[in-house]
């Protein structure tokens, strides 16, 4: 793959605006909830969700959107605000090219070893830092 610069910048300014409306929108959808169950991150993992299916949904279906737009939302925007849309859309996907199997290895895949990752890291973390 070739790098191109305009594409890294049009990712990377989607991306800075991404983050920022992660940290904004979960840390406003927490407050309004007061609850220690991490609602602001599922509130962004679904409206990534949410918006991901609409986007594509124009793009492949109705041709909207040039690639530098489709790169700046989805890939910027979509992927600083959440990655668990990119999961929900690539696991649908595989469903609807009837891939069940590799459909249910993907949710496994990322939701177990996901989870057990990141007990691993943070008990490598504890183990070096004794």
């Amino acid at each position: 793959m070739r790098w191109n610069l305009l594409k890294l910048g049009i990712i990377g300014l989607g991306g800075f605006i991404g983050a920022i409306a992660r940290y904004t929108l979960s840390g406003v959808a927490q407050q309004m909830f007061n609850t220690s169950f991490p609602i602001g991150t599922l509130f962004v993992n679904i409206l990534g969700c949410i918006l991901l299916g609409s986007i594509m949904t124009l793009v492949q279906d109705y041709s909207y959107f040039t690639p530098s737009i489709r790169l700046f939302i989805t890939v910027g925007i979509l992927g600083a605000l959440t990655t668990f849309s990119t999961f929900g859309y690539e696991t649908v996907e595989l469903f609807l090219a009837q891939e069940t199997y590799l459909a249910i290895l993907n949710i496994i895949g990322n939701v177990v070893l996901g989870i057990l990752s990141v007990w691993l890291g943070s008990s490598l973390i504890r183990l070096i830092a004794k």
